[in-house]
């Protein structure tokens, strides 16, 4: 079975999700990521069982949202989540919001997530058991395409004024 993203959160958009033009609100696409982050840390054995276990969590390092078309309320969205590359310490992702029946992106995030021990603060390496889950599904994911969106960075062009 070839690799492929994992599916990791389903939801309808909530009318409190809707903004006065009338679609999903930017503070909301980044609430329905969260729940995906959440379900991706489950998956890798790093999430909130782990977190009150350990006193080790992930804090977010860096995020970077693109918009592609608009939701409405009541909406059906799926995201799916390709792990991107990983270190002793860190995770990159990528999630991608779809609408779920007419299947057109929404949005997507790249994040990099640090693994902190919450009583010092610090970054320390995952745990080996972690490790080994984090390094199979990134194995998994490296077979897959790389999101157009990944890298992006924000900014103007640099126009060169007319004479």
């Amino acid at each position: 079975m070839p690799a492929e993203p994992l599916p990791s959160y389903r939801a309808r958009v909530l009318p409190e999700w809707i903004d006065y033009n009338g679609h999903m609100n930017l503070a909301y696409y980044l609430v329905a990521f969260d729940k995906a982050t959440d379900a991706l840390f489950d998956r890798l054995g790093i999430g909130l069982a782990y977190v009150r276990a350990t006193k080790h969590s992930l804090y977010a390092l860096e995020g970077h949202v693109t918009y592609a078309r608009e939701l409405r309320e009541g909406d059906p969205i799926s995201i799916a989540t390709q792990l991107v590359d990983a270190d002793e310490k860190r995770l990159h992702f990528f999630h991608s919001m779809r609408h779920a029946e007419e299947d057109y992106l929404a949005a997507t995030i790249e994040f990099m997530a640090v693994h902190v021990d919450m009583r010092v603060p610090r970054a320390v390496p995952f745990p080996a058991e972690a490790a080994a889950r984090i390094g199979a599904m990134l194995g998994e994911h490296r077979l897959l395409p790389r999101p157009p969106q990944l890298g992006r960075s924000v900014g103007l062009r640099n126009k060169r004024a007319s004479a």
